[in-house]
This record gives structure tokens, sequence and C-alpha cells, in this order.
């Protein structure tokens, strides 16, 4: 019997969305943190972030990562990646990709060992 392969597993990755999850996994487990995210701007320039729980102030990986482009100038984004335990992008993470970077932007969803779990536009839904 063989096995079905996914539409992860189906198409070979790019090497800059591949530096986004190594760069993404890292954040995650230097900083002890449930996910860590990169984003690559319309320069390709990357921005890498952890979880943000303060008393004050909540962010998920992927909005930290995004906020981090916005202040530092991206005009849009061309991907972004997030590890976490989850299957699939939030609606708030994809929405934060969306506001910057456009509907079309692919969001890849990784595990914690970097094996991609989905990639979905940031306009799209998770499966």
């Amino acid at each position: 019997m063989l096995a079905r392969m996914t539409e992860a597993e189906a198409a070979p990755l790019d090497p800059e969305d591949r530096k986004l999850i190594t760069l993404a996994r890292s954040a995650r487990a230097r900083n002890g943190v449930p996910e860590g995210a990169a984003v690559r701007d319309e320069t390709g320039r990357t921005y890498v972030a952890g979880t943000v729980a303060l008393e004050s102030l909540q962010l998920s990986a992927l909005q930290t990562a995004v906020a981090m482009a916005v202040a530092s100038g991206a005009a849009s984004l061309e991907a972004a990646a997030v590890v976490t335990e989850a299957d699939r992008a939030s609606d708030a993470d994809r929405a934060a990709v969306r506001d910057l970077g456009g509907p079309e932007t692919p969001v890849l969803v990784a595990g914690p060992d970097a094996a991609l779990r989905s990639t979905v536009p940031a306009g799209g839904h998770g499966v």
C-alpha cells in the first residue's frame, strides 16, 4: 500500500523558505518559548522572533516577527514561517502576515523538528 504524500511533502522547499524555518526553529529553542517565527521582506531581509508573554503584552511569534518587520521599515513580506506544536497557523497570525504581505503571502507551518506541516496563503485557510 502506497502512502499519499501531502502537498507540503510533494513540492521541494525553496532554500530561502527552508532558511526561514531554520531561523524560526532556532529562536524557539534559544528562547525556550512555545513558538518561533521568521519573515522575509521584499528586500530579502529576515526578522526572527519568539512568543512574547508579558503580563501587559501577549503576541504570538509570528505577530512579533511581523511587528519587527514593520518597525524596521519593511513595505511588504515575501514569506513567513512559524515553528509550533500546532497543526496550522492561527487566524490572527495569518491576518498579521496578510496585513503587510497581502493575501497570497505564503505562511509555512513546521513542527519542532522543522518538518513542514503546511503552507497556506495568508488569505487562505489552514489545513
